[in-house]
């Protein structure tokens, strides 16, 4: 491998990392607007969450869909027009409070730009140029982008609300979010170049019959099935967890604290899976990764909720957090090849999504 060839793989993760960074650190600090909206509007918690319930969803049904058009078309358009839908409906948020317009703004416009710049659409990108030994570490370098995104953004924007109210934390967050054009049109760029890295004959297969093949894959059925576990982990926690320090008598700094304490160890937590994955099978990864949540998930239940409480469960949960991205795009890499991977691995953080909606 040349220096060259090296130094444009960099670019390309460490692009697709930094625009995880934005689109994942905005959308994963919602749940701490969820009080402050409740207490300066009319809108209930139940409203509330009921919007980010459906941008759960909504995030999850944008990614295969923006996939199969990045598959065909490129990713810089795909990321471009994320970026916008995210500023228009984090802009528009503080301006509309009404029921419908919430479920508008941050369960449709913020949560469909945030699918547009996400897991599928990035790595995908990424790994067409990539060979197959640097597919995992490449994957969780880019997830671990995300996890870093959160625990920068989380506790920015919880002081901006304490300095200057929800509506300018809102605004700054909408702003932040147009900083992913420029580097999207870095990484098609780079894209563009051919690497001659990816040791692998993609076949003339075409979506729909790629589409038929994967459905009826026991292994990608699976696969699925605990995604859609994954994603009712994750989602209840980032969504409720702010609401539930709160109903525990703690301030919303422990909030924001413990949501950056799980954005912290999950880049430590990506970076190791995606090292793993370059040694041992993905399903045991995996298998690992799902049995050691539940697991202190248990004894989270079981402790008393103290501050110490939270900030540790926040940290233990955090390695697991999303370190199972790395090893499922990994496996989906490895049961159809990255030609189609931003659609079939969208299908998947679809089923993702669906467990966080629920």
């Amino acid at each position: 491998m040349t220096k060259e060839q090296n130094r444009t793989i960099w670019i390309l993760i460490l692009s697709s990392s930094l625009i995880l960074a934005i689109t994942m650190g905005v959308r994963q600090s919602l749940g701490l607007f969820i009080a402050p909206i409740n207490s300066s509007t009319s809108l209930d918690i139940i409203s509330i969450s009921l919007a980010l319930a459906i941008g759960q969803f909504i995030w999850g049904l944008t990614q295969p869909i923006f996939g199969a058009i990045a598959d065909k078309k490129g990713s810089f358009g795909v990321l471009v027009f994320g970026a916008l839908l995210m500023f228009f409906g984090l802009i528009l948020t503080p301006f509309l409070t009404s029921e419908f317009s919430i479920i508008l703004t941050l369960g449709l416009l913020v949560a469909a730009g945030a699918g547009a710049g996400s897991f599928s659409i990035l790595i995908g990108a990424t790994a067409k140029n990539l060979p197959n030994e640097k597919r995992s570490f490449a994957g969780g370098f880019i997830n671990a982008g995300g996890s870093f995104g959160q625990f920068i953004f989380a506790p920015l924007a919880q002081a901006i609300i304490n300095g200057f109210g929800w509506i300018y934390s809102m605004i700054a967050l909408a702003f932040s979010t147009l900083l992913t054009i420029p580097l999207a049109k870095i990484l098609s760029s780079k894209s563009k170049k051919e690497t001659n890295l990816t040791n692998v004959i993609e076949n003339d297969i075409k979506l729909k019959e790629q589409l038929k093949v994967a459905l009826k894959d026991k292994s990608y059925l699976y696969l699925n099935l605990g995604f859609f576990t994954c994603g009712f982990h994750v989602a209840f926690l980032v969504t409720h967890l702010p609401h539930e320090v709160a109903l525990c008598g703690h301030s919303a700094n422990v909030s924001a604290y413990s949501l950056a304490l799980i954005g912290l160890f999950n880049i430590f937590g990506s970076l190791y899976a995606g090292y793993l994955g370059t040694k041992y099978k993905m399903k045991y990864i995996l298998a690992f990764i799902y049995a050691s949540r539940a697991l202190m998930i248990i004894i989270y239940l079981l402790s008393p909720k103290t501050e110490l409480t939270f900030y540790i469960f926040s940290i233990a949960i955090g390695f697991t957090w999303l370190a199972t991205v790395p090893p499922t795009a990994g496996i989906v890499g490895k049961l159809f090849g990255t030609k189609y991977l931003a659609t079939l691995f969208g299908l998947t953080l679809l089923s993702h999504q669906i467990g966080g909606f629920f």
